[in-house]
């Protein structure tokens, strides 16, 4: 069978299964959630023994620890994983929600309301945590899914699959409304990005590379989820006590994820203050430094290794300990290095000026402007929404963390009373 006939298949089967998610009341699909959430705790030994197979398998093959990272299972990332579902469950149903309403001059009365978009693709590397994440938000959402996952992931991935359509076969809602499209051929990601007509939307999440290649190949419509080249710039007026935590969480609470902060702004003003402690800091934990000339001529004196930066050092997002920093004049000064080197996904300000604060915000066209906090906080469960579908860089339909609203399309209720067109 080929990869089109595959994919189309499994399109198939989702969509007809969807019936019982769009049939399905808000409590019934919180039930399922619920039911998917107990079941994966009762079965995390067998989640974590099948991750360790693809853990096993990629350090044989040299997999770079950034992936390990993103790949790996712990029981404390599994309990995670079923409290994120246990906290979309909580959530208010985003179905039938009127969005608008008004009653024409000649009687129509018409109701704009929330529905599910349909059968949605999600293309992801190596993160099993999405399958469910994203699983759970599409079921909540009334939606059918195509999961494709990376091989590296192949093993933890169908694990999860099994879990959650086990949980479905005791609730009300058809198991077949998820479907695992096969990671071992190439072929499927091409085969599910060109399945217009029988998927309504894909979504890629993982590098910038896999994001680029969805967007430009499918012809089913996408949400860009970003790259992020985050950065956190320190104000002349900032606290400077505030400002390192920030700093060190921005960067090294988990590197390899797309809200890590990439590059650090100093202003010229808090040069000698604070950027002694931030290269020291950085360095006390593990981070590799690349800066412009000025915070060189400070890493110099300190001692502490750095490399001078290049143009593709500030465009460049990591995902490891390693990091830019650089010394500006100004907000506006700031603003336009984010502006040329930026990914548009989360910016953080320290300031204790609510002038420097404003102006930090109208000059920053992103998903995300953080103030006197962690760039780390551009996520679904931290901002509420339980679990997330993933960060949308975009403009369309959906930007920042994408929840269940985001999730769903709408739909023009009109009703009469035997009018017609004149």
């Amino acid at each position: 069978m080929s990869a089109t006939t595959t994919v189309a298949s499994l399109a198939d089967l989702a969509r007809a299964a969807a019936r019982t998610l769009t049939t399905a009341t808000g409590v019934e699909r919180a039930a399922a959630l619920n039911a998917i959430a107990d079941e994966i705790e009762s079965r995390s030994a067998e989640i974590l023994a099948a991750n360790k197979v693809d853990i096993d398998r990629g350090i044989a093959e040299g997999m770079h620890p950034q992936l390990q990272d993103r790949l790996l299972l712990t029981a404390e990332r599994v309990k995670g994983i079923s409290n994120g579902a246990r906290q979309v469950a909580a959530l208010d149903d985003p179905l039938g929600n009127v969005l608008r309403e008004r009653t024409l001059p000649n009687g129509l009365h018409l109701k704009q309301i929330s529905v599910p978009f349909g059968v949605i693709g999600m293309v992801y590397e190596a993160r099993p945590n999405v399958t469910v994440d994203a699983a759970v938000i599409l079921l909540m959402s009334g939606n059918a899914a195509l999961l494709r996952g990376s091989s590296t992931a192949a093993t933890s991935n169908a694990i999860l699959l099994e879990v959650m359509r086990s949980a479905l076969a005791k609730t009300k809602i058809s198991p077949e409304v998820l479907q695992l499209v096969p990671s071992d051929d190439r072929d499927t990601v091409k085969a599910l990005l060109n399945a217009r007509g029988k998927v309504d939307l894909v979504i890629p999440r993982g590098s910038a590379a896999l994001i680029r290649m969805v967007v430009d190949e499918s012809s089913v419509p996408t949400i860009e989820t970003g790259a992020g080249v985050c950065h956190v710039y320190v104000d002349e007026f900032a606290d400077l006590s505030k400002a390192l935590p920030i700093l060190i969480n921005s960067k090294c609470h988990r590197p390899s994820v797309c809200n890590a902060a990439e590059t650090l702004l100093v202003h010229e003003a808090v040069v000698a203050q604070f950027l002694p402690i931030a290269l020291k800091g950085l360095h006390d934990a593990g981070v590799k430094l690349n800066v412009d000339a000025r915070a060189l001529a400070v890493a110099n004196e300190l001692k502490i290794p750095a490399t001078l930066a290049t143009e593709e050092n500030w465009s460049t997002e990591y995902g490891i300990l390693e990091m830019n920093v650089g010394v500006v004049a100004s907000v506006d000064a700031a603003a336009d290095h984010i502006a040329k080197y930026g990914t548009q996904h989360t910016e953080s300000i320290v300031s204790e000026s609510d002038a420097a604060v404003q102006r930090f915000i109208a000059l920053s066209d992103c998903a995300a402007v953080m103030i006197n906090t962690s760039t780390r906080f551009t996520d679904g469960e931290q901002m509420g929404f339980g679990a997330e579908i993933g960060i949308s860089n975009q403009k369309l339909h959906a930007r920042g963390p994408m929840g269940l609203e985001a999730m769903t399309t709408t739909t023009w209720i009109v009703t009469g009373d035997g009018q017609i067109r004149q």
